[in-house]
């Protein structure tokens, strides 16, 4: 058993200087931690790569899920790959660094709790966390653009070649669920994915309509099916623990400088704990 810590932070969203001045204070406090991230490091693909290496020469450890920025392509960025292409961009340069990714075996962490697979997930969402009053997609996302409340993954993150995000994330949940059933069933899991597997932190949103860019009903029990002891996530930018189904849930994100600005200070790395002591617990 090891000395380090497993810690998580996301959404550290660099293109902000003041969010680059925290990338450049998030340090180990044993050569043995492991840090996760979870998404939304930057949306230029260069800026992503150099703040992972960072982290890579510091940690013992990187493990990396995307969100939905890193997989933007922006007009300001000089890297122009789109969709699938972007994604396995960033997994391969990820690999160069020694970074896991969601397609690189899981690590098994052995802490105090005992030892528990980490998993870096990218499952996407496909607009089921619909608007209020919505039964369809296309009604929900009418009501979205008639509120004003649309993201801005509309006009940057290309599904390419999948013909829509809803199919793209379809595949990535299939690909997902594959893999996490092949896990040790005597392993508990730590489930990291930049969006939130269950809808219910999506109900404290100001507005409601933003829910249907954060996530997708198809993996609403992933942490019970698959042996959860935590479940980490960002997006939201609602750095809290939650709890379902007896499983611990913790947003470690960030966010934009005008959201953690006003906030009491805290510690921006989240120590990742666990939930009940062993899989016969759950």
């Amino acid at each position: 058993m090891g000395r380090g810590r497993l810690l998580a932070v996301s959404d550290l969203h660099i293109a902000y200087e003041e969010n680059r001045a925290v990338l450049q204070e998030l340090r180990p406090t044993s050569t043995e931690d492991w840090l996760i991230v979870a998404g939304d490091v930057a949306e230029k693909l260069e800026d992503v790569l150099s703040a992972l290496a960072l982290l890579a020469g510091r940690f013992a450890k990187v493990i990396w899920a995307p969100g939905n920025h890193e997989l933007w392509t922006h007009p300001e960025d000089p890297c122009t790959l789109r969709g699938a292409a972007r994604y396995d961009e960033l997994v391969r340069r990820c690999r160069d660094l020694g970074v896991v990714t969601p397609e690189d075996p899981y690590p098994v962490w052995h802490g105090p709790e005992g030892p528990v697979a980490v998993a870096p997930l990218f499952a996407l969402y496909d607009y089921t966390f619909r608007a209020p009053g919505a039964s369809t997609t296309e009604e929900s996302l009418r009501i979205a653009h008639e509120a004003g409340i649309v993201c801005s993954d509309e006009y940057f993150l290309h599904p390419d070649p999948h013909p829509s995000r809803e199919a793209w994330c379809r595949e990535r949940v299939a690909y997902s669920e594959r893999r996490l059933a092949e896990v040790d069933p005597a392993l508990r899991t730590v489930l990291i994915n930049h969006w939130p597997l269950v809808r219910q932190p999506t109900n404290v949103l100001y507005y409601p309509e933003f829910a249907q860019w954060c996530g997708t009903e198809l993996t609403a029990d992933w942490h019970v099916r698959f042996r959860a002891a935590s479940v980490v996530y960002g997006h939201l930018h609602i750095p809290r623990v939650t709890h379902y189904d007896g499983v611990r849930f913790e947003e470690v994100s960030v966010g934009y400088p005008r959201e953690w600005k006003p906030r009491p200070p805290r510690e921006p790395l989240r120590e990742v704990r666990f939930s009940g002591t062993s899989v016969e617990a759950r």
